[in-house]
């Protein structure tokens, strides 16, 4: 399992699918280093009454607070934060995520841009040949998307989109949540037990 995992938010619609991945990464005793850039304080605020301060100190004491008693380890920096770990490949995060990943970021990304920390750190991510995993939430793709994935894919990145399955049956919005969260929880090998998996949950 990894230890140390970069977590990025941006401006794509379907934070929520973040802010849990957070918790069960702290859950699970991760150290995890957060980026989120200026659009996510906007879709937070807009989709879960979330406030992210801009000062990384105030977020990090915000977000400490939300999940006091979780045995991981919580780091949070700025947008233009260069002396964050993160930033250079003499120490890199075991893996990143961004999630959810805006179509704006993913181009970036694909194209080796790094004039913002979460660009960069996914730059060091590539460049260090550890796992790099997308969540895009956005529909529907144009070529140009798609062709953005591609060049990701076989650069070694992950596409992870924000598509849950229906085959457990949920009932509730919660664990088409957890069911993508899950997903990427599998990707980077962190033991959890949001829902049952294939087999169990059809049994026959």
């Amino acid at each position: 399992m990894p230890e140390t995992i970069c977590l990025a938010f941006t401006g794509a619609s379907g934070i929520v699918y973040g802010v849990r991945l957070l918790e069960c990464l702290l859950v699970a005793g991760c150290r995890v280093q957060l980026l989120y850039s200026q659009v996510a304080q906007i879709v937070a605020k807009q989709e879960m009454d979330l406030e992210l301060p801009a000062r990384a100190g105030d977020a990090l004491a915000s977000l400490r607070q939300r999940h006091s008693g979780l045995p991981g380890r919580l780091e949070v920096y700025g947008r233009e934060e260069w002396f964050a770990p993160v930033a250079s490949g003499s120490n890199p995060p075991d893996a990143m995520v961004v999630c959810p990943c805006s179509m704006g970021t993913l181009a970036a990304i694909a194209q080796g841009l790094a004039s913002k920390l979460i660009e960069r750190a996914a730059d060091v991510v590539l460049k260090e040949g550890r796992k790099l995993i997308l969540v895009p939430r956005e529909t529907p793709l144009s070529v140009i998307h798609l062709e953005n994935m591609l060049r990701l894919a076989q650069a070694g990145a992950v596409i992870l989109p924000a598509n849950p399955g229906f085959y457990h049956r949920p009932p509730r919005v919660e664990q088409l949540v957890d069911f993508v969260v899950a997903r990427i929880l599998d990707q980077l090998r962190v033991p959890h037990e949001l829902i049952g998996r294939w087999g169990e949950v059809t049994g026959r």
